[in-house]
């Protein structure tokens, strides 16, 4: 008999973060179930962690109808709201909107009230009812600032005179008086190039590498600081800095610069208002001052060079004086450009890294090691004589020897220059460029450098961690902390391939195969959001998708299989994640172009033309007299992603309630699988590529027939087994390989590549070392020699896609598509590869999801929380019990 014990308990608000309420009980000997409850406090119900468009307080809302969320925090057990009333008032405090809706939706709300006014700052809370007659209190008042119209913009780009050809940073600076009592100050800002703006010598934002990156022929983010605090009475200097960046500097191959334009530019624009209802502002014009600054060069894939005895003391301040350097600034035109408020998260700094150890190479060479590769930059102490050079140098991976070895990062420097003026210690980071690493290479440091001298910092997109995951197997665990740091040190303002090399693009194959698990790690909704307009700005007029996004390569580098249909994939992955289907209606055309542009490129419904990268990076042996390259053909894949796209726009048309593209991809769906079964499918049900991408792509999108599903599957199992339990799949395959295992019965299989220790596998970089997810399955090889070199990176996270096979199966966390945004949840863990216990928790758009279970002496227990609001199908391992539940904490355990 199945012995099941199940425990209801309940959480308390003042002890929801974390703090349970166990009761011990003993095992029974037939099914039972025990409901426990915890003490009812007063307040049983309250909401949290409010946002608008998926931030919080955001500045630069461009969406004329704002969509709101919340989360609730409830005592009670299989609680729901049952109504919310949401108070929107202007500075006036003028209620200008309070519905009160009998709604369970707390999930990006449309506000549908009166028309709200540009740049201007909104203040709104909410309370709600829940299901059993409770109240909230009122939230804690939140605020929203709408973004600007073209009209709104008095100011003038602003540029240095003459042509923008010096290689140094130009400083610009403006001073201003304010003379009456300011009620507020509000900066505009933005560049063509990267700016770094003060006010009054202080910085103004802990934000890095503004604007950002964007398609910048069609759009430029602009950014809003309050800086209220920062203006004082009396003479008021405004001070910014301009650096190439992605605009101007070296981005993309072929030592490609320029590419968006040749000139450096700032747009500024501050609007004060002062307590007796006057406002003023202060915009770049012809009034503007420029001189060059001590940052000589900024690249970022090369660093910056910054001479110290170049800085222009107080620069930034009001009581500076200009001395003839100083020259009047040029106006130039407005471009056809769009400025457009900020809807991603900016990059700031987050961890900080003490130096592990300062060693000598064999070759002499002096090297500090931090422990982890990561992204940002290296903060260095320093004193010496005037005119000394320190160069600091980036590299992720010491050679055989134990050499300092940078062959991987092709043409990029990837080194900072500090000249030391000559008298008190300085600190010393770049401003324009950022690293990957984990070693550095000094030179030129004058005395003993010490561990005190140096910190390492990592710089990425402001995402919150939203996912945590952990086993038994310490490996395992290593493995997840990789995909994070991977995650982490590529997603810095765009998700790129690789932050290291002469490269550090967009590419559109890596993100989509990638994507399911970001979500799970850090809350990338709003990253994503940003980044598909650059996929919708950059797609091209017959409907091919850049290999790139931003795209810095040629028109004709689009249209791969896999890497375009990002433009489907992400949208409908967002949407299962985060409940926004608001992004799925907005990148709704760009899918349908997508899907129609193939199409239009397909004879008999066979996608059989066009360059494609096929399963990238796929397993070859170096000698392979025998034919054991996993080589899958490339239209064979192409087709399997033509059904994917499509089935993702039909899914998207069923959402968005598009009937007569439903029924108009329904049909062609069926054309492409009956044109792919004729073309690659033997009668028998052997692909013609009999490799392990081959049958996980024709089974993951369902190409074949039902009847002849599970033999394929059987071939794809007897394919990992000739191999060793080894995958060989690259950046396509991958993603879908154990989610395809175990949907057809092959747990243990997935589970044996998944553990698998040699080369090929996850867990073999991790046993040389790795601290992030390598390009390559043997980026370093048994014999500790390196892979080809002009492609070999040690921080890149296609391969990192197996997080979300973890979370889904070894968690049992899952998201139902029905019901998107972790509504309704799907609890299903699946143990095995000698795991003795494993949990994961994810915060989604309702709130924290925990499954956590362990394997003691034969008793299988599980342990399952879900946010109030929403709901879960709990299916416990190797049985057939189902149970719906609601909200609350549950523990289930039986003997297996």
């Amino acid at each position: 008999m199945l012995i099941i014990v199940r425990l209801k308990y309940e959480l308390t608000l003042t002890t929801y973060m974390n703090q349970y309420r166990f009761v011990p009980t003993a095992l029974c000997t037939a099914i039972c179930l025990f409901v426990i409850s915890g003490n009812v406090y007063s307040q049983k119900i309250a909401v949290r962690d409010l946002t608008v468009e998926h931030l919080v307080n955001p500045f630069s809302i461009d969406n004329p109808h704002p969509r709101f969320s919340w989360k609730l925090i409830s005592d009670i057990k299989n609680t729901t709201q049952s109504q919310y009333e949401i108070r929107l008032t202007n500075a006036a405090k003028k209620v200008l909107w309070n519905p009160q809706n009998q709604s369970s939706q707390s999930v990006l709300v449309n506000y549908d009230g009166p028309a709200l006014s540009s740049k201007t700052k909104y203040f709104w809370q909410l309370r709600v009812k829940d299901n059993h007659g409770n109240t909230s209190p009122w939230s804690a008042v939140q605020f929203f600032q709408t973004g600007l119209k073209t009209a709104d913009w008095s100011a003038k780009w602003i540029t240095v005179s003459g042509a923008d050809s010096a290689y140094a940073s130009p400083v610009l600076r403006k001073t201003f008086q304010s003379v009456k009592k300011i009620a507020s100050a509000t900066a505009y800002i933005t560049a063509k190039g990267l700016y770094e703006a003060s006010l009054n010598g202080e910085r103004i934002s802990d934000h890095y590498f503004a604007p950002g990156w964007t398609s910048y022929k069609d759009h430029i983010q602009y950014q809003v600081y309050d800086v209220t605090a920062s203006i004082k009475e009396g003479t008021n200097a405004i001070g910014v800095a301009l650096g190439d960046g992605w605009y101007k500097g070296r981005i993309g191959f072929a030592n490609q610069k320029q590419f968006y334009g040749d000139t450096r530019a700032l747009l500024f624009q501050l609007e004060l208002a002062y307590t007796d209802g006057s406002k003023e502002v202060i915009g770049s014009d012809e009034s503007w001052k420029f001189n060059y600054g001590p940052t000589r060069s900024s690249n970022i894939y090369d660093g910056d060079t910054y001479d110290a005895r170049k800085e222009l003391p107080g620069w930034n301040k009001g009581e500076y004086k200009e001395s003839t350097d100083w020259k009047a600034v040029a106006v130039i035109p407005s471009g056809t450009e769009k400025l457009v408020g900020m809807s991603g998260p900016p990059v700031r700094t987050h961890e900080e890294f003490k130096a592990l150890k300062i060693f000598k190479t064999p070759a002499g060479e002096t090297v500090v090691d931090f422990g982890q590769n990561m992204v940002g930059w290296v903060v260095l102490k320093a004193k010496g004589p005037a005119g000394t050079a320190i160069h600091v140098q980036h590299a992720e991976v010491l050679d055989k020897a134990g050499n300092f070895y940078i062959t991987n990062l092709r043409s990029a420097k990837q080194t900072n220059t500090y000249i030391l003026k000559g008298n008190a210690e300085q600190s010393f980071q770049p401003t324009f460029s950022f690293q990957g690493f984990r070693y550095v290479k000094i030179t030129g440091y004058p005395g003993e450098l010490k561990l005190d001298d140096l910190k390492a910092v990592a710089v990425y997109s402001d995402m919150a961690t939203t996912g945590k995951f952990a086993t038994s197997n310490p490996l395992l665990n290593q493995l997840q902390h990789n995909i994070q740091w991977g995650q982490k040190g590529n997603f810095v303002d765009v998700p790129t391939d690789c932050p290291q090399r002469d490269e550090r693009l967009g590419w559109t194959g890596d993100a989509q195969a990638f994507a399911n698990t970001a979500a799970y790690n850090m809350n990338v909704a709003a990253f994503f959001t940003k980044w598909m307009k650059d996929v919708s700005a950059d797609q091209l007029p017959n409907g091919s998708v850049p290999y790139v996004i931003p795209n810095v390569l040629n028109q004709g580098d689009s249209g791969s299989s896999g890497w375009a249909d990002v433009s489907t994939i992400i949208p409908w992955d967002m949407y299962v994640a985060y409940a926004d289907k608001g992004l799925l209606e907005t990148q709704y055309p760009g899918m349908k172009k997508w899907v129609d542009y193939i199409a239009s490129v397909s004879k008999n419904d066979l996608w059989n033309s066009g360059n494609h990268f096929g399963d990238w990076l796929f397993y070859r042996p170096n000698d392979d007299n025998d034919g054991r390259a996993a080589v899958t053909d490339k239209y064979m894949i192409a087709q399997t992603f033509y059904a994917h796209s499509t089935q993702l726009l039909l899914n998207a048309a069923k959402v968005l309630g598009k009937k007569e593209d439903e029924e108009k991809y329904t049909a062609l769906i069926k054309k492409i699988k009956a044109a792919y079964v004729q073309e690659y499918m033997t009668p028998n049900g052997k692909l013609v590529s009999n490799t392990q991408t081959a049958y996980v792509l024709a089974l993951q999108f369902d190409m074949l027939p039902e009847d002849l599903r599970q033999q394929a599957a059987q071939r794809l199992v007897d394919n990992v087994k000739s191999y060793g339990n080894h995958l060989t799949t690259g950046f396509l395959g991958t993603p879908y390989l154990c989610h395809v295992l175990s949907r057809f019965g092959y747990d243990n299989v997935a589970y044996d590549l998944l553990l698998q220790e040699s080369y090929p596998s996850w867990l073999y970089p991790v046993k040389m070392g790795a601290t992030t997810i390598w390009e390559r399955w043997d980026g370093i090889k048994q014999d500790g020699s390196f892979q080809t070199a002009d492609m070999n990176s040690f921080n890149h996270y296609a391969y990192g896609a197996i997080g979300d096979w973890m979370y889904k199966n070894i968690a049992g966390i899952n998201p139902v598509a029905a019901k998107p945004g972790y509504q309704e949840i799907l609890i299903a863990p699946k143990p095995g590869g000698k795991l003795t216990s494993a949990s994961a928790e994810l915060e989604t758009v309702y709130g924290t999801v925990k499954s956590s279970w362990t394997i003691t002496d034969g008793t299988f227990k599980l342990d399952v929380s879900v946010p109030a609001n929403a709901s879960a199908t709990v299916i416990l391992p190797k049985g057939d019990q189902k149970e719906k539940i609601g909200s609350g904490t549950y523990h289930y355990e039986y003997k297996l």
